[in-house]
């Protein structure tokens, strides 16, 4: 496991992500304080890359403030392994990042891609982003991989 651009992560206790079903595997990432706010960081479990994404505390986001996401680092327009890379911001209240190569925008909370940019995805890959459930636990960031 590795972790690169450390910019976001960890609130003790907390469980935030995807409420899919599934046997769920906790997997250390790194300290919360290694996350910075509205910056991306990438982590590496096996061949499974992720993108993670620790939201300010700011008012602008709402419920959402303070939170971290976790996502594939995988951009599916681009095929290229560079979500982490992405722009942070908002629609709507919903917290979002602007994919690096294209523009489109994701939901990071559903990974619900919310602007297509004129594009479609490469090699049949689905337009959404895949997100996974994400704790902070004694002021460690903790992703669960399915």
């Amino acid at each position: 496991m590795s972790v690169h651009d450390v910019s976001d992560v960890q609130v003790t206790g907390v469980t935030w992500g995807s409420d899919n079903p599934g046997e769920v595997r906790w997997e250390r990432v790194c300290p919360l304080a290694d996350l910075f706010p509205e910056r991306g960081a990438a982590a590496l479990f096996g061949d499974v890359q992720i993108a993670l994404f620790r939201l300010p505390d700011d008012a602008a986001y709402g419920v959402h403030a303070g939170r971290v996401y976790a996502v594939q680092n995988l951009d599916p327009f681009s095929a290229a392994n560079v979500m982490s890379r992405g722009i942070v911001g908002t629609r709507g209240g919903e917290p979002t990042v602007a994919a690096p190569v294209y523009k489109q925008v994701f939901s990071l909370a559903t990974g619900v891609c919310l602007a297509l940019a004129d594009k479609a995805p490469k090699d049949d890959l689905p337009a959404d982003l895949v997100t996974y459930p994400v704790e902070v636990r004694e002021d460690v960031v903790h992703v669960g991989l399915r």
